[in-house]
């Protein structure tokens, strides 16, 4: 379904326009605007099956094109696939639904999957994605919670790491990782928050505590991200059918400024992506990845973002996308240019 929304400057520029070296000017109000892929990644091995989910990102900042991204099949284990989306790496992980990774001073590029493998215990799957080599060094697991593992995202909070466990039932844990030299990783359970039905993606705004959890049926909840905060959540997008169809699957966030910027969530009911304006997540603007060179995108569930430089062909930041229907091949995941994306909503 398709609706008319206006795009303020203010808006766009929180997005990170200002970065790109983009003029302000006048925005008509918009649809929902159609983009295409200007790359995919080579199909998981899972053939024939809903297999592909969730990509993270990370951005090589001395060679943006030697940029990876780190995806599953949640079917079978772990890809690290290059910009051009060829296969790097694949770790034979098994059920691992969810990804995120997260750079930490003296640690790396540490990488954690949601495992499912069974459905009563879910645990957290820990690597170091080794950047020259692109490959995923194993470090353990931690405990994340009783039931199926479903979604994970990460926050560094002062030298630790903390990873939000998200349970199929509803439950969030948040476990705060130890990360030893040469031993395994060691988790410890903080504390518990819950929604009241199925939910999966979510993502942590760093820069105000703030973790985005999306509920399938109803929309995305804010929490306090501080382990000592209140653990009551607010319904911050609802689902309307309108912008934000259900089911709401994967989110990303997109920072600029102290406090700016978007969150971009999977309204995987209307094959869409909506967008929310950060801190007040009003609804910002909606696209679709449509028909090109590389096809479209449906029933996306995961999605990723980051800005800078990702190469000649994403100059202004990388926006990657699940592909639930890369038929007559195995689903994939569709790289994205941010720019692109920003310059078709002004228009």
């Amino acid at each position: 379904m398709r609706r008319r929304l206006a795009i303020s400057v203010m808006a766009l520029l929180a997005a990170g326009l200002a970065s790109a070296g983009l003029a302000q000017q006048a925005v008509a109000p918009v649809v929902t605007a159609d983009v295409s892929a200007r790359g995919e990644t080579t199909p998981v091995g899972t053939a024939a099956e809903d297999a592909a989910d969730d990509p993270a990102l990370w951005r090589n900042a001395r060679r943006p094109s030697e940029s990876l991204i780190v995806a599953t099949d949640k079917r079978a284990g772990l890809y690290v696939y290059g910009l051009d989306g060829k296969v790097r790496d694949f770790v034979k992980a098994g059920r691992v639904n969810n990804v995120d990774l997260i750079e930490m001073t003296g640690r790396g590029v540490i990488v954690v999957a949601s495992d499912r493998n069974d459905v009563t215990k879910a645990l957290l799957q820990v690597y170091r994605l080794n950047t020259e080599t692109a490959k995923l060094e194993p470090l353990g697991a931690v405990a994340g919670g009783a039931g199926e593992a479903y979604g994970v995202c990460l926050m560094q909070n002062g030298a630790a790491l903390h990873a939000f466990s998200v349970l199929k039932s509803g439950t969030i844990e948040q476990v705060a990782m130890t990360l030893g030299n040469g031993t395994p990783p060691v988790g410890r359970t903080l504390r518990t928050l819950k929604l009241a039905t199925q939910t999966e993606g979510c993502v942590v705004d760093s820069r105000t505590n703030t973790l985005y959890v999306g509920e399938e049926d109803r929309g995305i909840w804010a929490f306090n991200a501080r382990p000592d905060a209140d653990p009551e959540g607010k319904l911050v997008a609802a689902v309307d059918g309108k912008h934000l169809v259900a089911d709401v699957e994967g989110l990303t966030l997109m920072p600029s400024g102290p406090r700016g910027g978007w969150l971009i969530a999977s309204s995987q009911g209307d094959n869409a992506y909506a967008l929310f304006s950060l801190p007040d997540m009003a609804p910002a603007g909606r696209f679709r990845i449509a028909a090109g060179k590389f096809g479209a995108t449906h029933e996306t569930d995961g999605i990723a973002v980051a800005a800078g430089s990702f190469g000649p062909d994403y100059p202004g930041g990388l926006f990657v996308a699940q592909d639930g229907d890369n038929a007559p091949a195995a689903q994939n995941f569709k790289l994205v240019s941010w720019r692109e994306i920003i310059l078709t909503l002004a228009r």
